[in-house]
């Protein structure tokens, strides 16, 4: 067998190895999801049985519960408040970090490395160490338990990691296609809005998504700062845990309904958010 049959064969063999390694690592992540998903469709008492039970009877009594029909609180205001934040906060981010990862990267101003260092430096400070200013802060402003200090949270919590991503992608744009829009007499807005924005929509989704999902997922600030009117989903699903007893299927179902939106955007953005991740990849 010649030398070029024997290395092809490793490179498939290393191949086949490395596929699956990817299969068992995606299984790994899947069944957790898988186990809370079955187990939202049982009873409490065969939730809570052990070892589980897998041919227990299905019942939709934790999603009824979840959604207020055994008397409780209701999710849609939690729900919504967690819209609005996360939503509200991403668009923000992206209207601030989409110029200044420009600055950063195209039109370069002096010692950007500095700036961006900068950027990074700021997420090195502990949330918790923050936790107590900021309360005071909203305290004497008389922002506690409102929607919007939540907003500006998320947006100033954010805004660095969108920097540092976004100027990654647009560092990939070639300079010669915005110098031909400024030579055609197109200035800095319209440059951004319909030369650079849509060359790297990728990495704006992909950006996008990812501060969708911090701002979604935040429970701290969250859990201090607001009280019911600006409870956000994270928030509400902790008040299944009580003195009474941990409910199991009701909290798989609450947690199965709260992780909807999150697995929804990253669905419908996939193939944005794989584009916009490998951009820089390959050179």
């Amino acid at each position: 067998m010649s030398t070029n049959a024997l290395r092809a064969r490793r490179v498939r063999g290393k191949g086949a190895g490395l596929g699956l390694l990817a299969w068992l690592l995606g299984i790994a992540f899947f069944l957790p999801i898988a186990w809370m998903a079955l187990t939202s469709f049982h009873s409490e008492q065969d939730a809570a049985t052990n070892p589980p039970s897998f041919a227990a009877a299905l019942t939709l009594d934790g999603y009824r519960e979840f959604f207020g029909a055994g008397g409780g609180a209701s999710p849609w205001p939690a729900l919504i408040n967690s819209t609005v934040a996360s939503v509200a906060s991403t668009l923000l981010v992206l209207l601030l970090a989409f110029p200044a990862a420009y600055a950063l990267s195209i039109n370069r101003v002096r010692k950007w490395t500095d700036v961006l260092f900068f950027f990074l430096s700021t997420k090195m400070l502990p949330a918790v160490a923050g936790l107590l200013p900021i309360y005071l802060f909203a305290k004497n402003a008389g922002m506690l338990d409102n929607i919007w200090l939540l907003v500006i949270l998320y947006t100033s919590m954010n805004l660095p990691i969108a920097v540092w991503m976004m100027q990654s992608f647009l560092a990939e744009i070639p300079v010669a296609v915005i110098e031909a829009a400024r030579v055609d007499g197109a200035r800095l807005p319209t440059v951004l809005a319909r030369v650079v924005a849509p060359i790297a929509l990728p990495g704006i989704a992909a950006t996008a998504l990812i501060c969708f999902i911090f701002s979604w997922n935040e429970l701290l600030f969250a859990r201090v700062l607001t009280g019911v009117v600006a409870e956000t989903a994270p928030v509400f699903l902790t008040g299944f845990i009580t003195s009474q007893g941990l409910f199991l299927a009701k909290v798989c179902a609450a947690s199965l309904v709260i992780s909807l939106p999150v697995l929804a955007a990253g669905f419908a953005a996939q193939d944005k958010l794989v584009q916009g991740l490998s951009l820089g990849a390959v050179k």
